[in-house]
């Protein structure tokens, strides 16, 4: 009955955001038809958009499994964005400054951005577990230190001063990550991320370190009365999620990128608190999740270019849809009275 609910829940909001969309298609442009149709198919209409969907959910599969993590263990951290924009940094300086083979130099790469990201997400874990220091705030605060440090790295020795603007370097050719199919953008880090969901799936639901991670998450003092070690869990969750994020960096970096340009922050954590709502800390879920928003992402940049409605569109999709989602009387009494027809059917 709960995942059934789950399911009908999830479809009635997505059904009410696509409607509520509509709605200000209609209200405010003056060719609602093309806006609506590039929205919602645009993605369909070539081979180069529809893969570029699963390219730019890569990122996002990335950082929604890092926070489920985190939030599967009952936990808030933020660091997920420091991990992978600092992963990135590690990934452009490898990628510039060493010279390996082609088939070992990108996981060379990774593996460094993972253990870097790793060693950044246990940060807020061991201020939380040591001084009891809310890991929102110090991971948010962090976010700025490492994006700071960042910039800092790569201005000063990873620039390429004859380029016009700010970016790094070119990166060695034997560290880009492949292209899978000619003339779009859809890459091998995708491989890599489905990947590492099945790793971490299995992590949460079929290991013992998994289980204290679900306890914990659910019910902290009933963990530390059943004997788990919540520390170790607390700090050991954080540790992975960072790894995948930093992770996610690098894969993004190598696959998209032939220098480090962002000067900005991508905030790609704050989309993946999305990923991980809409896929309910479910590792399993995290790529639909992630193919959706990135779906509805490319369908709105096609609908701004070819219409007058903007592709801000989409912030008014993803907050009707989190608003339903996490908002626990929504279709509560319906769930109600189907359980009460249920146990009156089960009595007679």
């Amino acid at each position: 009955m709960n995942k059934k609910f789950t399911v009908i829940r999830f479809l009635s909001a997505f059904a009410i955001a696509m409607l509520l969309s509509i709605v200000i298609i209609f209200s405010v442009s003056q060719e609602p038809g093309t806006a609506s149709y590039n929205l919602f198919l645009g993605p369909l209409q070539s081979k180069r958009h529809f893969f570029d969907v699963f390219a730019s959910s890569v990122p996002l599969i990335f950082t929604g499994l890092a926070l489920s993590l985190v939030f599967r263990s009952g936990n808030f951290s933020m660091i997920a964005d420091a991990c992978l924009f600092t992963g990135a940094v590690v990934t452009a300086a490898m990628a510039i400054n060493t010279s390996m083979p082609a088939a070992i130099h990108p996981i060379v790469i990774m593996v460094c951005a993972a253990v870097i990201g790793g060693v950044i997400g246990s940060i807020p874990a061991l201020l939380k577990v040591r001084f009891h220091a809310n890991e929102l705030v110090t991971s948010l605060m962090l976010n700025y230190v490492f994006f700071f440090f960042g910039i800092y790295i790569v201005t000063s020795f990873l620039a390429d001063r004859e380029a016009g603007t700010f970016a790094s370097l070119p990166y060695q050719s034997t560290a880009k990550l492949k292209t899978l199919m000619q003339g779009t953008k859809f890459h091998v880090g995708y491989l890599i991320a489905i990947g590492v969901t099945i790793l971490l799936f299995l992590l949460v639901y079929k290991t013992k370190f998994g289980y204290e991670v679900r306890v914990s998450g659910s019910n902290l003092d009933f963990a530390k009365y059943s004997g788990i070690k919540t520390s170790r869990v607390i700090i050991f969750t954080q540790v992975i999620a960072g790894a995948v994020a930093g992770l996610g960096g690098a894969v993004e970096q190598l696959a998209m990128y032939p220098r480090f340009n962002w000067q900005d922050s991508p905030t790609y954590a704050w989309d993946g608190v999305i990923i991980a709502i809409l896929a309910g800390n479910n590792p399993k879920i995290v790529p639909f999740a992630a193919f959706f928003l990135s779906y509805i992402r490319v369908g709105a940049d096609l609908m701004s270019r070819r219409s007058d409605v903007q592709n801000e569109l989409v912030s008014i999709i993803q907050a009707v849809l989190i608003l339903f989602v996490t908002a626990e009387r929504f279709m509560a009494g319906w769930k109600q009275r189907a359980e009460a027809k249920k146990a009156l059917g089960e009595e007679v």
